[in-house]
């Protein structure tokens, strides 16, 4: 995780400070109350910080189920998907899920070629 965030930050601009936040929970609950596998809030007001929840506690069970890469890439690929809603807030101030899933694999297929193993 710590390396793909270093590589995010090498190879996307954040002008606007986003924390990520790794939570132990398999799921996390949205402002909405709907169950997600990631989230990313944007703020109407500009100066308060964005974040991303990503909740990482299916790792061990889809490591065993699926294997270690392919475990890793799917937390990757739900952190570079609440990156693409990021920048969609940077840009525009709003999101939508229009080409978001394509965008988050072409940044997790970008990180892999550049890197000998995740």
């Amino acid at each position: 995780m710590l390396r793909f965030a270093r590589w995010l930050r090498q190879h996307h601009d954040f002008p606007i400070r986003v924390v990520a936040y790794l939570y132990p929970s398999e799921r996390i609950i949205t402002r909405d109350g709907d169950l997600a596998t990631a989230s990313f809030l944007g703020p109407f007001d500009r100066s308060v910080e964005p974040y991303i929840r990503l909740p990482t506690g299916d790792y061990e069970a889809q490591k065993r189920k699926r294997g270690r890469d392919n475990a890793l890439a799917a937390i990757l690929c739900s952190l570079a998907h609440e990156v693409v809603h990021y920048q969609q807030w940077v840009t525009t101030g709003d999101m939508h899920e229009r080409g978001v899933p394509r965008k988050a694999a072409a940044i997790v297929d970008a990180y892999a070629m550049s890197v000998d193993h995740p």
